[in-house]
């Protein structure tokens, strides 16, 4: 018994020492970002290959639920294997998972299904990262050690201006913008970093992964009950697009997760850091996959200008962090 209680704080000191590493951080950080920024082609080929109507939205709804089902019994079902405590917890603790899943899953992901089916995989891409944004302003509000400060209201006026650019038409003063599609997706993004603010707290005192399996799967089981509440349902399965259903279920199961472990064991700015990266692989991977045009000179400036603000942003919260 003695060794066992002897040799937990040297394993939770050496899995702090390895989500630390420079080099495991860039690796990771950058993974997750590549796994989100492959969400927005892979979602809209899924409207596709599921005969999902672009105004059919409780089968978004179902289709977004069964991701996020399989996504979470995944993990609860790793976290088990890996001897962790998965079940049990009292009531207290799973009315906060619950309201967690809620929110960071299904109210968000209403949003983001929705916005993503009247927009493009470039412009979502790019829209959504005002995420970054969105919690540098909560933050100033909820944290008093993390006010805004110039250099941080200079990228979010920086980022905030990319999202404008990306909304222009062919010219200046055509302004291209629906409340379907550019605006549920600003407003996932804004739904997206209160509830992160309220999972970081939430992590600090369970299991990461048992967090996370938790919250993605009764986020998924409100939204295949609101999908199927309105009249929604999925078709279309072949092998192609049961593997594409797959893929998303494991992409938000290993993303949500490890981005987790890296805030959990590093400064919240030295992991933000990274966030630059989804727009730039969700853009590049739309505009492949999608065949839409990542080349316009709106897109390019918008990508320049959000990557910009997200590193102003962050690159101060890394400083203030420095003793």
């Amino acid at each position: 018994m003695s060794a066992s209680s002897k040799s937990t704080p040297a394993s939770l000191f050496s899995v702090q020492q390895f989500f630390s590493r420079p080099k495991v951080v860039i690796l990771l950080a950058t993974l997750c970002c590549l796994l989100w920024g492959s969400s927005y082609p892979a979602i809209k080929n899924g409207y596709a290959l599921f005969h999902i109507a672009q105004g059919d939205i409780p089968g978004k709804l179902v289709f977004a639920g069964y991701r996020f089902v399989l996504a979470g019994a995944l993990l609860l079902a790793i976290a088990v294997a890996s001897g962790k405590p998965a079940f049990g917890m009292n009531a207290r603790t799973m009315a906060r998972l619950s309201l967690l899943g809620l929110t960071q899953t299904a109210i968000q992901y209403v949003f983001f299904y929705i916005g993503l089916a009247y927009t493009t995989g470039v412009r979502g891409s790019i829209l959504n990262a005002t995420t970054t944004f969105f919690s540098v302003l909560l933050a100033h509000f909820i944290f008093h050690n993390d006010r805004i400060t110039g250099r941080k209201a200079l990228g979010c006026l920086t980022g905030f201006a990319g999202v404008l650019v990306v909304n222009f038409g062919q010219g200046l003063l055509d302004f291209e913008f629906t409340l379907l599609g550019e605006g549920f997706i600003v407003i996932a993004a804004f739904v997206l970093s209160a509830a992160s603010i309220y999972g970081k707290r939430l992590s600090q005192g369970m299991d990461v992964m048992v967090m996370t399996g938790w919250q993605l799967g009764i986020g998924g089981v409100f939204l295949l009950l609101a999908g199927y509440a309105t009249g929604g349902t999925l078709s279309g399965f072949t092998p192609m697009s049961t593997t594409l259903l797959l893929y998303l279920a494991v992409l938000s199961a290993a993303a949500f997760s490890i981005w987790s472990l890296l805030l959990k064991y590093n400064p919240v700015g030295t992991i933000s850091v990274f966030n630059f990266l989804v727009p730039v692989f969700g853009s590049a991977l739309s505009a492949f996959f999608l065949d839409e045009s990542i080349l316009e000179w709106k897109n390019l400036l918008a990508l320049l200008l959000v990557c910009s603000g997200i590193w102003l942003v962050t690159r101060q919260v890394s400083n203030t962090r420095k003793p």
